[in-house]
């Protein structure tokens, strides 16, 4: 039952680029955006006012606005970025590749901004994973697909988005049950896509199948699939088993926007996969000899919760100390 929940977890989280690529034909990112976000956040917000209401005992307006900053980062900021870059036209497993350096760079940055324990190990692996970062993309900017230079930083701007995300959360002191921490994330993501829909005059949804089918994948597959199956397998195996799975998404992204939308996944991609792949290994053996936290997964905000403690930061968190730093999980 464990391989087959983590077969799923991996898959459903993976879906969250495919669906932003299976949309970026029919409409705009924000147009997409917004429609995702507005039926979930209504969704919970029913939800919240009456069989969840537990979940905000204690909460004042000042936890509120702080998950609200975490989710704007951790959403709206992260996902708006992802998507954008998928309609430039950066493939969906580069993309997820990008995303994936999250814990490495979060690692590194615990020392100057949280006065964490940054080892060695920490600092080869980072190296490791823009290394393989900058093989998968120079690869991809090689297949000849037309995409601009620049459109391979703005992934990285939503990375720096959750990692920002990630430093807000982990110091906050409050706990914030994960219900809330959603629904508080998913409302915020609403008005804001909302309101970036109706100045773009995006607002709008497309009358085609095809939008709509995107629209439902997002949300029951990358939602409330990907979403849902981190919480119970964090419950189940707890951070570390959650975070090794996180750094397969992008092979299984890169090799599934193959497959599905003919992306180019020659052997340069391979190798860049592999290479990334060996610097959350190479940071996972220097945590177990060192006795500390290291490198681990991530996904997207829920703040401060009962049901992980300390959770490890973004779509790859980090462990810098004996007290872990807590993951803030985009929502995909």
């Amino acid at each position: 039952m464990n391989v087959l929940l983590s077969i799923a977890f991996v898959l459903t989280w993976s879906s969250g680029f495919i669906g932003a690529k299976l949309g970026a034909g029919d409409a705009d990112a924000v147009t997409i955006l917004m429609w995702r976000f507005l039926p979930l956040a209504a969704v919970l917000a029913l939800a919240a006012a009456t069989v969840a209401r537990s979940s905000w005992r204690g909460l004042t307006a000042r936890d509120l606005a702080r998950q609200a900053l975490v989710g704007a980062l951790s959403q709206s900021g992260y996902l708006l970025t992802v998507y954008y870059a998928i309609q430039l036209g950066v493939s969906s497993g580069t993309t997820a590749l990008i995303d994936g350096t999250q814990p490495l760079v979060a690692g590194a940055l615990a020392g100057p901004l949280l006065g964490q324990y940054v080892s060695r190990t920490q600092w080869v692996g980072l190296a490791l994973g823009l290394t393989g970062v900058a093989i998968v993309t120079t690869g991809d900017a090689a297949a000849g697909s037309g995409v601009p230079w620049w459109a391979y930083l703005v992934p990285f701007a939503g990375m720096l988005s959750l990692v920002a995300a990630t430093f807000l959360d982990r110091r906050t002191r409050t706990e914030v049950a994960p219900f809330a921490a959603l629904t508080v994330h998913c409302v915020t993501s609403a008005v804001i896509f909302t309101g970036l829909a109706l100045a773009t005059g995006a607002a709008a949804p497309v009358a085609e199948v095809s939008f709509w089918t995107a629209i439902g994948w997002l949300v029951v597959l990358s939602t409330f699939g990907g979403y849902g199956l981190y919480w119970l397998i964090l419950r189940r195996g707890g951070v570390t088993r959650v975070n090794t799975l996180m750094f397969l998404m992008a092979p299984v992204t890169a090799l599934w926007g193959a497959a599905m939308f003919g992306e180019p996944f020659g052997a340069q991609t391979a190798v860049g996969l592999a290479v990334a792949l060996a610097a959350v290994v190479v940071v996972h053996r220097g945590t177990a000899r060192g006795g500390t936290a290291g490198t681990e997964g991530g996904g997207a905000g829920a703040g401060r919760s009962r049901a992980e403690g300390d959770v490890t930061p973004g779509a790859g968190g980090t462990e810098a100390s004996d007290r872990p730093a807590r993951r803030v999980r985009s929502g995909r």
